[in-house]
């Protein structure tokens, strides 16, 4: 569908009667699409409620000093450390926020932020682990191969995802600042130049998150650094495939699949040259990977052999769609039918035999991970048998949750927020309303040219709903929407150059709407208890 074509027309329905502006009653289809829209909004609504709720059972555990959540609640209960309680919690505390609870956004959130650079920076602006007790780091000396190891996970999974929802924030700022200083200490020598690590994740992450910034800043060093790391992997002797006795293809390994996919995306349009020089080894690794990666269905193994073609671990990885990303990415570029239909048909097979399966030994991060991956492709690929998959795997993980908000106690409940804000955001559609609040119900349906809206209050509410926006071209300023590690994907995107036509039910008076006042919201009143629903 092309972003909003069509003028919205909006029904205020005080009736059971559903009518059209014209008076003419809704066929049964309408109906049943109006009905769908009202589901998306209860579904919604749970997940945004569940989202709260982790974030103050997470917030009840916090440092009574520092104001810092822990690591874990078990473990490390005493410390706060970059790669889990600030890359894979504190995140999706603030996007939960931002999303739900404006004042927390803009208070303890950012006081979070702040106090985080204040008490943790050791190297520069890289963050060490801190200890609640001493007060102090954990460790009396810093070790820089930690350090940057961390650093580069409150990036990429955590300041990165935000950035792309937020756009120009304190917490952009604060990705930035890391980042320039991961490559100020960056000592690994190579050929190609200096690096900051050997761990294939680290550089993986670098990869993904130097792809986004070049375009998001503009600035040309971004890419010579992307470039580097591209050129150690895929023209030395580190390539994925052909050099590696031992490929992870499941989180804290596949990063580099991804990466590289991500910079051949780069070049593709800033480096001709250098992309045709990668072409054949970005190529070589993908259709290795799926020779030798696979079962059956078209997921991958945890970790295999990549010259031998052996399966080290025969475990299903969550991740699967980490890779699929790359795949994806590739085909559109190369055109290459066999990565299409390496994402379609594992799309297909969850449907079908990966039901309430045992992602990750049974943890909502395995849950997590594998619904975000079916979800981010979805939104490309619109596999028939996918939504009902997603929605029945969605009621598995969130039964994982806690009274008290917690889900399982450990930094990888912030993964649980992060993909069921993905999932809320598939059912409004990227449309958000301000403020939101719990009794709020809002749902969307896309079918074919048309957009099917639904609004619910207990109570009286009087806001603003926010249609989304193009977030890779305003925020990251990407030339494509590329398919990328924890992205929110865009559903419903209001043409910037585009006037709409706004009709209410039983008023033949046209205002005109232009495509910015959407992204800037729509004044709403909703009585209690009354349905409004809008077509677009």
């Amino acid at each position: 569908m092309s972003n909003l074509q069509f003028s919205i027309f909006i029904f205020f329905i005080f009736s059971a009667c559903v009518s059209n502006r014209n008076g003419k009653e809704i066929s049964g289809a309408d109906e049943n699409r109006w009905q769908q829209s009202i589901l998306n909004g209860q579904l919604a609504n749970k997940g945004f409620r569940r989202c709260q709720n982790f974030v103050h059972g997470w917030l009840a555990q916090s440092d009574s000093v520092s104001g810092l959540i822990p690591r874990n609640l078990e473990a490390d209960v005493n410390i706060w450390n970059a790669k889990d309680a600030a890359a894979d919690n504190y995140p999706f505390m603030v996007l939960t926020a931002a999303l739900t609870d404006s004042a927390l956004f803009a208070g303890r959130m950012r006081d979070m932020l702040v106090t985080e650079a204040t008490l943790t920076n050791r190297i520069g602006n890289l963050p060490d682990t801190y200890d609640f007790h001493k007060q102090d780091f954990v460790t009396d000396a810093p070790n820089l191969i930690d350090i940057i190891f961390g650093s580069s996970e409150y990036i990429k999974d955590g300041l990165l995802p935000l950035t792309e929802w937020l756009g120009e924030s304190p917490w952009s700022d604060r990705m930035v600042h890391i980042l320039d200083d991961i490559w100020l200490h960056a000592e690994v020598r190579t050929p190609f130049g200096q690096i900051p690590s050997e761990n294939v994740e680290v550089n993986g992450e670098m990869l993904q998150v130097l792809s986004r910034i070049y375009y998001m800043t503009g600035d040309i060093k971004y890419l010579d650094w992307a470039i580097r790391l591209g050129d150690y992997y895929l023209l030395g002797d580190h390539h994925p495939t052909r050099d590696f006795t031992s490929l992870r293809l499941r989180d804290h390994g596949c990063e580099i699949v991804s990466g590289l996919c991500e910079l051949y995306a780069v070049v593709h349009f800033s480096d001709k040259e250098k992309k045709e020089i990668y072409r054949p080894h970005i190529h070589e690794m993908l259709y290795r990977i799926l020779e030798v990666g696979r079962n059956q269905d078209g997921l991958f193994y945890d970790v295999v052999n990549p010259q031998t073609g052996a399966i080290i671990r025969d475990r299903i990885a969550d991740n699967f769609g980490y890779n699929l990303n790359g795949f994806y990415l590739v085909y559109q570029l190369d055109s290459i039918r066999e990565f299409q239909s390496a994402v379609v048909q594992a799309l297909t097979a969850l449907g079908e035999n990966y039901r309430n399966f045992d992602w990750e030994n049974g943890s909502a991060d395995g849950y997590a991970d594998a619904i975000e991956g079916a979800l981010n492709l979805y939104n490309r690929e619109r596999v028939i048998t996918l939504p009902s998959w997603l929605d029945s795997e969605m009621q598995v993980m969130w039964k994982m949750q806690q009274p008290d908000g917690i889900i399982e106690g450990w930094h990888g409940d912030g993964n649980f927020a992060r993909t069921t804000i993905m999932y809320c955001l598939w059912k409004s559609k990227g449309i958000t309303a301000s403020p939101w609040r719990q009794d709020l119900e809002l749902g969307a349906e896309m079918i074919s040219d048309s957009l099917w809206i639904t609004l619910k209050v207990d109570r009286p509410w009087s806001g603003k709903i926010i249609f989304d926006r193009a977030r890779h071209k305003q925020n990251l300023h990407l030339p494509y929407d590329w398919p990328r590690i924890n992205q929110f994907p865009e559903w419903f995107t209001a043409a910037p150059e585009r006037e709409y036509k706004v009709y209410q039910k039983n008023d033949s008076n046209l205002e005109i709407i232009h495509a910015a006042a959407l992204d800037e919201g729509m004044i709403v009143e909703l009585e209690a208890g009354i349905h409004c629903f809008l077509v677009l």
